[in-house]
């Protein structure tokens, strides 16, 4: 199955779980990094507002440059009991992350930005995911490992971070970074993109 869009299409984002993902819809597109500091403030706890300005910045700060192209952008963070849990900036910190989440249920929110035309629009999807009670010495090698490093809440569900996963509750590509199914719904509904043959979106 792959599906054509209206213009070129960039990935605001040097992700490369997010690039794998974006290719399953088999067009073409570029990376194109925003560069973004991701050190916005989170007000009133609303965490898939802020995760949604995070890729509307994202998006934006790329579409500068390139407005007569599709940006896509993105931005994931993991939430548990009103704390943010952003990418750990060592392995004491990784294994304090680890700990806390431990046998415990945490959100996985990612904030998604698609711009044309001198617009920008955002959605948010959140999935539920559910920790087994994790040993010293299981987080103790994963986080030798170097795999929590570059990723929300330390932890890559798509590597040995799945060996820490108990269960989840929706969206799995979500996790990963991009929910690739509902990105899809959303832009054919915006009417930038169709499924080869012309097959236009139908909502039920």
């Amino acid at each position: 199955m792959k599906f054509t869009v209206v213009k070129p299409v960039i990935l605001a984002s040097a992700s490369p779980r997010r690039k794998e993902i974006l290719s399953l819809l088999g067009f073409p597109f570029t990376v194109v990094p925003s560069n973004v500091a991701e050190d916005l403030a989170v007000e009133n706890d609303d965490f898939e507002g802020y995760a949604r300005q995070l890729a509307a910045m994202k998006t934006q700060a790329v579409a500068n440059d390139k407005p007569n192209c599709i940006v896509i952008g993105a931005d994931t963070i993991v939430v548990h009991e009103g704390k943010l849990y952003s990418k750990p900036e060592s392995n004491e910190q990784a294994q304090v992350f680890l700990k806390e989440l431990s046998g415990k249920t945490h959100s996985v929110i990612t904030g998604v930005g698609v711009f044309m035309d001198d617009k920008i629009c955002t959605f948010s999807v959140q999935t539920k995911v559910t920790f087994r009670e994790l040993d010293d010495m299981l987080i103790n090698a994963y986080v030798e490992s170097g795999d929590p490093m570059d990723k929300a809440g330390g932890y890559g569900i798509q590597t040995a971070g799945a060996l820490l996963v108990d269960k989840i509750d929706g969206d799995y590509y979500n996790v990963m970074g991009l929910p690739i199914a509902k990105l899809t719904e959303y832009i054919r509904k915006l009417g930038f993109m169709e499924l080869n043959g012309g097959v236009s979106f139908i909502d039920n």
